[in-house]
């Protein structure tokens, strides 16, 4: 005995689902007009999905880079897909963004326990899967990373492709302002640390290893190698470390002197700054 499948009882599903209305009308035929296991049914057609594009690479998505109410705490995420134009599409930045929200109320400690988190009575990585079903491009969420401070701002730029959580060591007026402008450097300039004293060693030895590479092949003394590799290295940091590079809307001071002027001893702690794909 066939089950009569109504328009009402597909749209609903749809409603519920978001999958397409054959395939919701499938699903339900399939289940037998259960409700509860055509959405079983349609989340096993997405983990099959899934499955199917292990293989293809999700490079484009969204990255979402928020902060707590009070300022003290920010997440980034990123969420994946497969082509620009999944990326760009409404339903999936705001699919990233309730996401963010969830790791927001939630603080969970790991992507882990971020993807095991509840989102409407679903878990994120089922809907997750429920999206990759619906889209049919792989769908992941590659990154979830937080940062503390007495201060902290976020900003996304370029259309969700890099996001940016600043933390500095104090709050007050004119800091939020201050802490935008640094996340907008971070953003365009891609700083190694925030001093130098934060540079990895191994980025030091090899920047020294380069300049007196460089120095010997335009023949100087050995005896002077050092001394001008350490030139080298000083330019190195100028470039490269937040607090030390030119700051982009006033290069006539750096990051450093512009945040002392905000409020005397204002500075940055820590950043991160995450590019989508990378």
């Amino acid at each position: 005995m066939s089950i009569k499948i109504s328009a009402a009882d597909v749209n609903k599903l749809r409603q519920q689902t978001g999958a397409g209305m054959m395939d919701c009308k499938k699903a339900l035929v399939e289940a037998g007009g259960d409700f509860e296991a055509a959405i079983d049914y349609l989340r096993k057609k997405g983990a099959k999905v899934s499955a199917s594009r292990s293989d293809r690479e999700a490079q484009e998505g969204a990255v979402i880079a928020k902060t707590t109410a009070d300022g003290k705490e920010g997440v980034i995420i990123e969420l994946n897909c497969e082509t620009d134009f999944v990326a760009k599409n409404a339903d999936f930045v705001a699919f990233a963004e309730d996401i963010a929200n969830a790791a927001i109320e939630n603080k969970p400690a790991s992507l882990e326990e971020l993807l095991s988190l509840q989102l409407n009575g679903v878990s994120i990585s089922d809907r997750v899967l429920d999206e990759t079903g619906k889209i049919g491009e792989k769908i992941a969420l590659s990154t979830y990373e937080t940062l503390s401070a007495e201060k902290v701002v976020a900003y996304v730029h370029g259309n969700n492709r890099i996001g940016v959580l600043v933390g500095l060591n104090a709050d007050g007026e004119g800091v939020e302002e201050a802490g935008k402008d640094v996340a907008m450097q971070i953003a365009a300039m891609n700083p190694a640390a925030v001093d130098k004293d934060d540079v990895d060693q191994a980025i030091v030895d090899r920047e020294l290893e380069i300049a007196r590479e460089q120095v010997r092949a335009e023949g100087k003394p050995e005896n002077m190698l050092d001394k001008i590799a350490q030139g080298k290295l000083n330019k190195f940091y100028k470039e490269n470390t937040l607090l030390n590079q030119e700051f982009v809307k006033d290069s006539s001071k750096t990051v450093r002197q512009m945040l002392e002027q905000i409020q005397p001893g204002l500075s940055v702690t820590t950043f991160k700054r995450k590019m989508l794909g990378s």
